[in-house]
């Protein structure tokens, strides 16, 4: 099990995002699902930082194997920050993405395109163990569109546009925003530690 990666997360769109991103490294990724009886780690940390090492920490504890966990979430400069690490839980919980969106463009109705501007974070840890073995910082400048765009991706990406881009994230192929994303920019480092601590 030595060229194994545990990615510490039960989402199916996150997941698919990592595997993508991990294709051809000759690692094997696992998720959650493949260990029933592990639970989910409360987030109630109050950086993306702070989640995301004690999520890595304990799933790798769980585990007995090389696991990754990352947080991340949206930051709205005209909110003054949040949704932040609340992204996922923004409307409230057992919100779903839309609910998100729409309170989010909601409270941005009357804002001008100019003052919309935002940036997606990823953070990453990656722990063995009780063992911190790495981690990196993925971010994605842009700002939030007037209305839910495209069918592509997950969460806000139908919300937010990229810098250099007309286009939300949700109306870009996978492979151009897996390019461009908070999530990319911080697996490509983080993928430099799987393969060395794999030896791969």
């Amino acid at each position: 099990m030595k060229h194994t990666v545990v990615i510490g997360t039960k989402n199916k769109n996150k997941l698919k995002e990592f595997q993508a991103l991990l294709r051809g490294s000759g690692v094997r990724v696992l998720s959650l699902k493949d260990f029933p009886g592990c639970k989910d780690v409360k987030e109630d940390g109050k950086t993306f930082e702070a989640n995301t090492r004690k999520k890595a920490r304990a799933y790798a504890i769980h585990t007995g194997l090389l696991t990754l966990a990352d947080d991340s979430g949206l930051v709205v400069r005209r909110l003054k920050g949040k949704p932040g690490v609340y992204s996922a839980r923004f409307a409230g919980i057992g919100c779903t993405y839309r609910d998100n969106n729409r309170k989010l463009l909601r409270l941005l109705k009357h804002v001008p395109a100019s003052k919309r501007k935002a940036k997606f974070v990823s953070v990453i840890a990656l722990f063995y163990g009780k063992k911190c073995v790495g981690g990196a910082r993925g971010e994605c400048r842009g700002r939030i569109a007037f209305e839910e765009r495209g069918r592509n991706g997950f969460g806000y990406d139908p919300v937010f546009i990229p810098a250099g881009f007309s286009k939300t994230y949700a109306e870009l192929s996978r492979e151009t925003k897996n390019k461009i994303s908070h999530r990319g920019k911080a697996l490509r480092p983080a993928k430099k530690i799987i393969l060395k601590f794999c030896r791969i």
